[in-house]
């Protein structure tokens, strides 16, 4: 089977790196050389490739988000309409807009081919904990 889902339970806002359970995920699906397409399910989180070795990036990346849309409550946010699900909610799907739902990945002998540095992250944006979907599905070359 080509496709595999798993769900990644998270903590509120801030980034998870997801690249094992990934390669997991990839494993399963017996890969040769081809395409791994990894989506997310949700329009409130997104996902993004970025460094895994320096623990700063991911916190200067989750600041520099939450500068850029702060909670609708925020009197800089006055202009947000959507505010039905609290004051994360639209600000969520902002930043969820400004990055990606889903990921192409080379693979190469069953291998994903990123970066030495590279990871692949869950970017959860709301404040409470959530348990999100994601789809991982390979292609393989023809």
């Amino acid at each position: 089977m080509s496709i595999r889902q798993f769900n990644a339970e998270t903590n509120g806002q801030g980034l998870y790196e997801i690249t094992d359970v990934i390669a997991e995920a990839l494993q399963a699906m017996d890969p040769t050389d081809g395409l791994l397409t990894v989506f997310v399910r949700h329009t409130s989180c997104s996902l993004i490739i970025q460094e895994n070795a320096d623990p700063d990036v991911v916190r200067d990346l989750k600041a520099f988000f939450s500068r850029l849309a702060p909670p609708s409550d925020d009197p800089r946010m006055g202009w947000i309409k959507h505010r039905a699900e609290g004051p994360d909610d639209m600000p969520a799907h902002i930043k969820s807009a400004l990055t990606a739902v889903s990921l192409s990945i080379p693979v190469e002998n069953g291998k994903m081919l990123l970066g030495t540095w590279q990871g692949i992250y869950l970017f959860e944006h709301r404040d409470r904990p959530h348990r999100r979907k994601i789809v991982c599905h390979f292609q393989p070359d023809r």
